[in-house]
């Protein structure tokens, strides 16, 4: 999809070769305001200050992906639709 709509990908990680730590989530989250949860079909939005490393975290306790930071907002999880705004700059 990111092809497709010629997003251009700053950074790409690869959370089994390099998974990220604590002090790099608290990072992340500190450079966003919007945070958007997508598990499954249920949809969260927090405010990056609400947001907490639980709220990042899939069941195994590592922190889920893809994580797609645009701008100030950072998806969590996969969700085509929220993914689909995030390119589009949508709301």
């Amino acid at each position: 999809m990111l092809d497709a709509k010629k997003v251009q990908v700053t950074e790409e990680r690869q959370s089994k070769k390099a998974p990220m730590s604590d002090a790099d989530a608290r990072k992340l989250l500190h450079s966003v305001t919007e945070v958007v949860l997508a598990r499954g079909k249920a949809i969260r939005r927090l405010s990056s200050k609400e947001a907490t490393l639980d709220d990042l975290r899939g069941p195994t306790g590592a922190f889920r992906a893809p994580m797609v930071r645009r701008g100030r907002k950072l998806l969590v999880g996969f969700s085509e639709e929220e993914l689909k705004k995030l390119i589009s700059g949508d709301r």
